[in-house]
């Protein structure tokens, strides 16, 4: 998070409107904060009922998955 909470920070400075600013950093911190939560709630469900090494086989999963979206979003963008 040390390394991506600077540049997510910054994203939002540069997207928002100066006049909306404060509350574009405070919807991406709900929306953060949701996302976070509804992470944690799923892996302690599956920790409780598959154990923590498939807990962490799902994380992984979960991480390949992004990673196939953003790489394919970035295939698809014209000019790319």
């Amino acid at each position: 998070m040390g390394i991506t909470q600077g540049l997510l920070a910054t994203m939002v400075a540069d997207t928002a409107p100066s006049d909306l600013r404060g509350t574009a950093y405070g919807f991406f911190n709900l929306v953060s904060g949701l996302a976070m939560l509804l992470a944690s709630a799923l892996a302690g469900l599956l920790w409780d009922s598959f154990g923590a090494r498939f807990t962490f086989v799902a994380g992984a999963g979960f991480g390949t998955l992004a990673l196939l979206a953003i790489v394919l979003r970035a295939a698809r963008r014209p000019g790319a």
